[in-house]
């Protein structure tokens, strides 16, 4: 045999290797979900129901879905085990207050200057309340400035007419 004729079945079989061991790798991540909840952890069932758990068995997990309702299901439907944020956010609506964690962050970039000195032109500028021009016309300036670029075209395609009329063939009337 040769090895160039092995060489596909070799990678086939690497290849097939390699998706089996990503895929146990996945189911054993699962299973070690599954395996770390604990009463009173929300979870997502596969079936996406929301719930918290109440009692957890060895293939079973009970879950109460509501006031008064409470639902026997299989380990392997739990799809996800979320955190407290999570549930409650997704569940209650509660939305997590991030703000109160972190620092303020401006809106400018005056907080990235160390010097206290004030820029007077751009304190001036910032002061008034008239319009800067960026260079920038408005919606009637631009329509204006077409108008006026057609009639020139319009005017100097006349203008070239009356020059070519004004060309002969040669033919003058001196004798």
């Amino acid at each position: 045999m040769n090895a160039f004729t092995l060489l596909p079945f070799i990678v086939l079989i690497a290849a097939m290797f390699l998706m089996t061991r990503s895929a146990k790798k996945k189911q054993h991540q699962a299973a070690q979900m599954r395996n770390e909840m604990q009463p009173g952890s929300g979870v997502r069932t596969i079936g996406g129901m929301y719930a918290t758990v109440k009692e957890v068995n060895e293939d079973t997990v009970l879950l109460d879905a509501g006031p008064g309702v409470d639902l026997l299901f299989a380990k392997n439907s739990i799809g996800a085990v979320l955190t407290d944020d999570e549930y409650n956010r997704i569940v209650h609506g509660i939305e997590h207050d991030l703000k109160s964690d972190a620092d303020v962050v401006p809106d400018d970039a005056s907080s990235l200057t160390a010097t206290d000195e004030i820029d007077e032109p751009a304190a001036a500028a910032a002061a008034s309340d008239d319009k800067i021009d960026l260079g920038k016309k408005d919606a009637a300036e631009r329509a204006d400035d077409a108008i006026q670029a057609a009639e020139d075209k319009a005017d100097a395609a006349e203008a070239k007419a009356a020059e070519e009329s004004k060309k002969t063939d040669g033919e003058t009337g001196a004798k």
